[in-house]
């Protein structure tokens, strides 16, 4: 890959060095590139864990005194009874402490760890970045969205690899949902396309049936394209024999989006990790995709010609000169996207929810009606 240096994992296989992580993880903070320690919700469940230890021992030790009499010799079973959860209370409380501070320095450590394998490829690491303004569909999931441990390139054009995370809300319920992506800057804008891969448990989202394309060879046993209806030459154009070959051989585990001027690479996964295995891997993809995008970049929207062609004012009465050829304008389309090819259409929820619905009264039917209709033929 011009423009980054070689691969070189050592950064990411050095001996610990607890000091110079801490001290580059405060450095990050004093720059303002990590958001403070919120150690006042810390010291808040400290307190009120506390207080609930507090309160339970005096609730247990006033039972006893009253009871005392009563229990005799079975206030001493009853006493073991109070005084497990108890200790297992102060455990608890105690080892709070301990746990926070190894996954700080874990954290310390895995940021330590990125920066300097960033340096040595040639790239820079950006620990965090809350709400990334990037148009691809986990980017606009959920909240708290934020991109952490990213490492970019701007050439030989703009590479970024990092992970993303978002929560999502069901209730009383919250699941926080991790990605790991590859994004890279195309020269020019194109339309949306989808590549659904099979059998890696992933999706980005639900596309109406409409837009699905059928390519040639093997290329359906790996990926499910989608793409704007009406655009199916210009996918065709796009994902020639070689760039398909491209993505089956490098790429077949991540789901591959292409929107406005990006290509993501998703992966249900992180993908910027401390393990040089999988940053070796993710190398191996940028590098086999990076040189075939070059003929991408020639693709235009004849539909934009069309357009501007419709809008365009009418010539003026003037005429050309007597015996002199009309000029004949072969006017280039513009770079972009016309209005339909930009984003793919979702299958809508309530359609799904309408159509199972549907299924289950027609199941609820035959099940309670059934065996009316047997009975009525035997008699």
């Amino acid at each position: 890959m011009p423009g980054i240096r070689p691969f070189d994992a050592r950064a990411l296989l050095v001996p610990e060095d607890r000091a110079a992580a801490r001290a580059f993880t405060q450095r990050l903070r004093a720059e303002g590139r990590l958001p403070p320690v919120n150690t006042a919700a810390t010291v808040i469940v400290m307190v009120v864990l506390c207080v609930l230890l507090g309160g339970f021992g005096v609730v247990a030790l006033v039972l006893l005194v009253v009871f005392a009499s009563v229990l005799r010799e079975g206030a001493v079973v009853v006493g073991i009874l109070f005084g497990i959860p108890a200790l297992l209370l102060i455990g608890v409380v105690v080892s709070i402490p301990f746990l926070m501070r190894r996954t700080q320095r874990t954290q310390e450590d895995r940021r330590w760890r990125l920066a300097g394998f960033a340096r040595d490829v040639g790239m820079e690491y950006v620990p965090a970045l809350p709400d990334p303004a990037l148009p691809g569909a986990i980017f606009h999931i959920g909240d708290a969205r934020t991109a952490y441990d990213m490492l970019r390139a701007p050439l030989p054009r703009f590479v970024e690899v990092g992970n993303h995370s978002y929560t999502v809300s069901n209730g009383k319920t919250t699941t926080t949902s991790r990605w790991g992506y590859i994004a890279v800057r195309l020269d020019v804008p194109l339309p949306h396309i989808v590549l659904d891969a099979v059998g890696n448990g992933a999706r980005l989202g639900s596309w109406e049936r409409g837009q699905h394309l059928s390519l040639e060879g093997d290329f359906d046993r790996y990926f499910r394209l989608y793409c704007p209806e009406g655009y199916e030459r210009d996918a065709l154009y796009l994902f020639t024999p070689d760039v398909m070959a491209r993505f089956i051989d490098n790429a077949a585990v991540l789901e591959v989006e292409i929107i406005d001027e990006w290509m993501f690479l998703v992966a249900p996964q992180e993908l910027s990790t401390t393990d040089p295995a999988r940053w070796a891997w993710v190398f191996s993809v940028i590098a086999a995709l990076l040189d075939k995008l070059e003929q991408w970049g020639r693709w235009r929207d004849d539909r934009l010609s069309v357009e501007a062609a419709a809008a365009a004012p009418a010539p003026s009465g003037g005429s050309a000169p007597t015996g002199a050829p009309a000029p004949v304008a072969w006017p280039q389309p513009p770079v972009g996207v016309a209005a339909p090819g930009r984003r793919l259409r979702r299958t809508s929820p309530w359609l799904i929810l309408g159509i199972a619905l549907g299924i289950l009264f027609v199941g609820g039917l035959v099940f309670t009606l059934g065996p009316l209709v047997a009975l009525s033929f035997v008699r």
